[in-house]
């Protein structure tokens, strides 16, 4: 939602006829979303239209904001058909929506500036405030159980391995799928597991669903034993009712295409719940706090820091290493959501000054502060300890995951509302598997996740376990691994 306050020139008391105009910036090529309605001879106008986008944790979402005052000979012009270029512009603000989801009330209020349109003084331009508000549907779930009964018998040695496939049916009439259920094996009267589907992927309740049912086939290609095409209300009433649908197949050979041939076999619904459920942006709006940790790897295989060839090379272009780019690229994400930005920083794998090999020292040269301010203030220690160290070995984990978990467990117990997340940054495989391995099992009690993140030509083959066998779907996934690092798209998701 979108209002400004004192647009034009107020020593004129001067009104104008504004619209606001949304993009979104992609390295800064502008992608229009969308429009606001014309307010009529308006300096501090409140706009009735919403603009409607995706919000996306794991990337940056830049959003550029352009206001103009329409000339009154357009007003009888719908809005996407004004042409913006004979329009006088009023002023721009530009921010991400991560700022506004992470402020207060996520309400937003910028300055309106000029940028590129050289307009003259641009502190005459008022201020923008944008409001997000979740959109309900992506919060409201609907959990149904379906089961079916005398299906049609496919197999030719056994009876059929029946799942079911929802799809809601776009405008034009194809359907887009939403949902799958298991599939049951053997079973002519199936009762899948619960569906869970949520209003925003349906649409409406008032949207029809396809609902197929069929017959498994390894070879990909599953034969439709039958289907129905019911809206979410008529699910409703078809659970309170008690009645089956009987499914439907397409007439074999009629002429007409919208020719269907009725079976015998039904589906029900057995049970049908409606509820809601908290999100990720609930927590952030509650005071939930996500605190970066960050730990680097100064073991002797990254190779001599002066040269161009290592890892750790600093190059005088500014450029940056691999390891400043991992930061970078995940701590531009993650440090709006740290309203304090205090970031505990550690290395591993190297021999300070005088000092024996340590797997987790702080950063900032500090004895008991690891924090460093923000993604600059880690970029100065990563530097500065490089020069302050003797790269050695081995690669080990334990000591760091020990550290993280203690900060967390010490949160806990203050009943603080912070989530941690450990970024391990590595060029080689740990050579204390084991000791990890407990360290993180000891780790999924407390509010701390691990991303680590593989740079260089190592074989990380070995280190896929943990984050991506049994071990970590049972600690609730606790652990990502990128291996190695390549690119910045999606690198959080």
């Amino acid at each position: 939602s979108l209002s400004a306050s004192n647009l034009g020139d107020q020593e004129y008391f001067f009104k104008s006829n504004p619209i606001v105009v949304v993009y979104s910036s992609n390295d800064g090529a502008l992608e229009e979303i969308g429009r606001t309605e014309v307010i009529v001879n308006s300096s501090s106008p409140s706009w009735n239209a919403k603009i409607i986008l995706q919000y996306q944790f794991e990337v940056l979402q830049p959003l550029v904001f352009h206001i103009y005052d329409i000339d009154p000979q357009f007003h009888e012009v719908g809005e996407k058909m004004l042409k913006l270029e004979e329009q006088q512009f009023l002023g721009e603000a530009i921010c991400n929506l991560s700022d506004v989801i992470t402020k207060q009330n996520r309400l937003f209020t910028l300055k309106l500036g000029v940028s590129e349109h050289n307009l003259p003084n641009p502190s005459k331009f008022g201020e923008l405030t944008v409001q997000a508000e979740e959109s309900a549907g992506s919060k409201a779930l609907m959990e149904m159980v379906f089961h079916c009964s005398d299906l049609e018998i496919k197999d030719l040695l056994s009876k059929s391995d029946p799942f079911l496939l929802i799809s809601r049916m776009s405008e034009n009439g194809t359907p887009v799928p939403i949902c799958k259920t298991e599939v049951r094996k053997n079973d002519l009267n199936p009762k899948w597991k619960p569906v869970i589907m949520n209003l925003q992927q349906v649409g409406s309740k008032e949207n029809p669903l396809m609902i197929e049912c069929f017959n498994f086939s390894s070879n990909g290609k599953h034969d439709l034993v039958g289907k129905i095409v019911k809206s979410v209300a008529e699910l409703e009433n078809m659970y309170h009712s008690g009645n089956g649908e009987n499914f439907f197949v397409p007439a074999s050979n009629a002429h007409d295409c919208h020719s269907k041939e009725v079976l015998k076999s039904q589906v029900y619904v057995e049970k049908y719940l409606e509820n809601s459920r908290h999100t990720f942006i609930d927590y952030i709006s509650a005071g939930c706090q996500l605190n970066l940790m960050v730990a680097i790897d100064y073991t002797a295989s990254n190779g001599n820091p002066r040269l161009p060839d290592s890892l750790h090379y600093i190059d005088p272009s500014g450029r940056p290493n691999a390891y400043q780019r991992v930061i970078l690229e995940i701590g531009d994400i993650l440090q709006y959501y740290d309203p304090a930005k205090r970031i505990p920083s550690w290395g591993y794998g190297a021999r300070p000054i005088d000092g024996p090999v340590s797997h987790c020292f702080n950063l900032n040269g500090s004895t008991y502060q690891p924090e460093v301010e923000g993604i600059q203030g880690i970029m100065s220690a990563y530097i500065s300890a490089l020069r302050n160290v003797s790269l050695a070995g081995p690669t080990l984990f334990g000591p760091l995951l020990s550290t993280a978990t203690a900060i967390a467990s010490q949160s806990l117990t203050s009943n603080q509302q912070k989530y941690f997340i450990l970024l391990i940054v590595t060029d080689g495989v740990v050579t204390d598997f084991q000791e990890t391995i407990d360290a993180i099992i000891k780790a999924s009690d407390f509010p701390l996740s691990i991303i680590v993140v593989g740079v260089g030509g190592a074989d990380f083959k070995e280190m896929e376990v943990m984050g991506l066998d049994k071990f970590s779907q049972f600690y609730l996934c606790k652990v990502i691994c990128i291996f190695p690092f390549r690119h910045k798209s999606g690198m959080l998701k």
